[in-house]
């Protein structure tokens, strides 16, 4: 494998505080974990193991027909920044779409890339 190749995994749906340090030694460059229904449980809990790398809590629970609103999803980012630092920090929905059609997918994507776009331009300066 090359240097520059990321690698990247997802779980949902379990209770991670329970496995964050297999979640850990699995070395991923990032994890993406479900976290919308938990209001970003997860990420508490890998802060609170000092979990190093790059991190996605879900900030859109595909299993509901429900969009979120653009500041649902800035909420949930904002809630997760208090415990991923911003630079580590990725903004994605909590599993795979295929369970969503596609008018509520592209209006909950849009709401989410309003959400990030609304919460970068709120951290301070780099």
């Amino acid at each position: 494998m090359r240097p520059d190749t990321q690698i990247h995994t997802h779980m949902c749906y379990a209770e991670f505080g329970d496995i964050v340090q297999a979640i850990d030694e699995l070395d991923a460059d990032v994890i993406s974990l479900e976290a919308a229904r938990s209001h970003m449980q997860v990420a508490r809990e890998l802060a609170a193991h000092g979990y190093p790398r790059e991190a996605g809590p879900g900030v859109y629970d595909i299993h509901s027909p429900r969009v979120p609103s653009a500041e649902e999803a800035a909420e949930l980012l904002r809630t997760g920044l208090k415990a991923i630092p911003a630079e580590r920090l990725w903004v994605n929905p909590d599993c795979g779409l295929k369970t969503r059609g596609w008018p509520e997918t592209r209006a909950s994507l849009e709401n989410l890339v309003t959400a990030a776009r609304t919460v970068r331009g709120e951290l301070p300066a780099s």
